[in-house]
């Protein structure tokens, strides 16, 4: 089963491919992508590793929280699951209160 981390305090130019080559020496990476603002694509700072192997996740914990990724000190940890949000209102207006 494979294991997601976080990553945090990213360079705004750290791409998926580097966040990818940096976490492979740890073990086998399944995926790493950089979070974008979805209108400008700018990234926002952060992103996600999916390691094959519980041990090597927490290994790529252990030596890689603090080290530095293009100028900056990545922070490193298990992914928490992503929590439900409350529904949005569209900007059409169909949710608003008809009184």
């Amino acid at each position: 089963m494979s294991t997601k981390l976080y990553v945090g305090s990213l360079a705004y130019g750290v791409t998926d491919q580097e966040l990818q080559d940096f976490f492979s020496p740890e073990g086998k990476v399944v995926n790493a992508f950089v979070i974008k603002d979805k209108f400008s694509g700018q990234s926002k700072g952060f992103g996600f590793v999916e390691m094959e192997n519980p041990e090597e996740a927490q290994n790529a914990i252990k030596s890689l929280n603090g080290k530095d990724l293009k100028g900056r000190s990545i922070i490193v940890n298990e992914a928490r699951p992503q929590e439900d949000r409350p529904k949005r209102h569209d900007f059409n207006n169909n949710n608003r209160q008809r009184y």
